[in-house]
């Protein structure tokens, strides 16, 4: 949750509210000054970082099972009565209500102020059209390349492998803002061909997303067996067509559920989208950026409710493999 809130900008920006990625786009949006946003950008960095470190310090070697003969002790049942019961359901009702109703609700009065003429628009469509293309790519990208990563760490559990997964992991941890701008620090002074084209911003997704599918892909081939990959290679089958053959398709579900997340992850970035993409590149997202920050709430309004419209599906593919993990 804390680095989340380091991260956010969105959010920032439409409450006139200041923040470390606020100033950083400031700085590189108004001024294009280099040395002040990487100043600003490193002193995020080292707070997500001390984030990280006193989580770790916090959770020590502590164990969570247990290693003893034994039978387990077993848990006594804390039974509210009517009136406690009935306060946890009406705070949770009331959740649900700030964090569901009042949005859609809201959206349902702008939708309803524009009018079908808000839906005529040729920019609307257009980034729809952009924002699937954009997610899908990123989903199959971050995907594909989390393969040998997650399968290394499981079927190799050794200290370089598990230096190598740990790193994605930090630098997810990274605010988007962040990796962006090292991105165009790069592209500009080593690889200017690439600066603002879809190369580095896949790169970015990649970077930003790439534990969404290697937590799934580590649980799916974690749960395949190795004896079948050896089977497979002593009927004559090479180790890349063992592990597509018979590792990837038992780990087939983890992998759709990376790639659903990766996609509703790369069709809400905003920050390292608005910093990296091309010219002309417009999405759901920076759409509904663009418009909000002008005050056009009811233009903004339909741009919402694609983005809302997009998530169903993935989402519930989410919480039927989620179902289907728990054996419900």
């Amino acid at each position: 949750m804390a680095l989340h809130l380091l991260a956010e900008y969105g959010l920032y920006v439409m409450i006139r509210f200041d923040t470390f990625t606020t100033a950083i786009y400031d700085q590189f949006q108004s001024t294009f000054s280099g040395p002040a946003a990487n100043m600003l950008a490193g002193v995020l960095a080292l707070c997500c970082l001390a984030i990280l470190l006193l989580e770790s310090a916090s959770r020590g070697k502590a164990r969570y099972a247990r290693i003893g003969a034994g039978a387990a002790r077993e848990q006594k049942r804390l039974v509210l009565g009517k009136g406690a019961a009935f306060g946890a359901q009406l705070l949770l009702l009331l959740l649900v209500m700030l964090a569901m109703g009042v949005p859609l609700l809201v959206l349902c009065r702008w939708l309803w102020l524009g009018g079908i003429d808000n839906w005529l628009h040729a920019d609307l469509w257009h980034s729809l059209r952009q924002t699937l293309l954009l997610g899908a790519g990123g989903a199959l990208l971050t995907t594909v390349c989390a393969i040998p990563i997650a399968w290394l760490g499981v079927r190799y559990p050794r200290p370089l492998f598990r230096l190598l997964e740990g790193c994605n992991y930090i630098t997810s941890s990274l605010p988007g803002i962040v990796t962006a701008l090292a991105l165009v620090t790069v592209t500009i002074h080593y690889a200017r061909p690439v600066y603002q084209t879809e190369v580095t911003l896949f790169l970015a997704y990649l970077l930003m997303f790439m534990p969404r599918a290697l937590i799934n892909l580590r649980a799916g081939i974690a749960q395949a067996p190795v004896e079948l990959e050896n089977v497979a290679r002593s009927l004559g089958r090479s180790p890349a067509r063992a592990l597509w053959s018979i590792t990837m398709r038992l780990a087939a579900p983890g992998a759709a559920a990376g790639a659903a997340l990766v996609f509703l992850g790369v069709s809400n970035e905003l920050t390292a989208t608005l910093l990296l993409s091309p010219l002309g590149t417009r999405t759901l997202s920076t759409g509904f950026w663009a418009l909000t920050s002008e005050i056009d709430y009811v233009a903004a309004a339909p741009y919402a409710l694609l983005m809302i419209v997009i998530s169903l599906p993935l989402t519930a593919v989410l919480y039927m493999q989620s179902k289907k993990m728990a054996g419900l």
